[in-house]
Parts: C-alpha cells; sequence; structure tokens
C-alpha cells in the first residue's frame, strides 16, 4: 500500500447506518480500533443539541498513532 499524503488529522466523526461494517470497512484500509462504547441520556445529547440519545462509538486510529476516526451509531433519535 502506498504512503498516505495526508499530512495531519486531528479528529474527525462520522455518523454511520452501521458501525460494525463502518469499521470493517477502515480496518481493511489500515485503521485499528481503540475502543468501543455506550452513549446514552439527556447529557451526552447536550454535546450534539439532540436531547436524550442512544449512541454507539467506536473509536479508530490511523497506524502512526497520531489521529483518530470517531464512528457513531445512532439509535436514538432515529436517522431519517
Amino acid at each position: 500500500m502506498p504512503k498516505s499524503k495526508l499530512v495531519e488529522m486531528h479528529n474527525i466523526g462520522i455518523v454511520v447506518e452501521s458501525l460494525d461494517n463502518a469499521i470493517a470497512f477502515f480496518s481493511e484500509i489500515g485503521l485499528m480500533l481503540e475502543g468501543r462504547m455506550m452513549v446514552e441520556g439527556e447529557w451526552a445529547g447536550r454535546v450534539t443539541g439532540l436531547g436524550d440519545q442512544s449512541v454507539e462509538l467506536a473509536m479508530m486510529i490511523t497506524p502512526d498513532g497520531h489521529s483518530r476516526l470517531e464512528l457513531s451509531q445512532f439509535y436514538t433519535p432515529q436517522i431519517p
């Protein structure tokens, strides 16, 4: 695989329909799963402005360990 021309990336968040599929995709292109967790409740919704929410998060890390990709699958509220 050729070396990426990406100079720097700190943290990017993406909302996905299937967390398992997204983890598999980003693992295939070289990122590693750093952790996975559920976040629920009104306190979490204050960050996004969505009120009461239930979301599962996965943090992917680049091979050099400097950049992260945050994947989110929302259960509540439903994505249209």
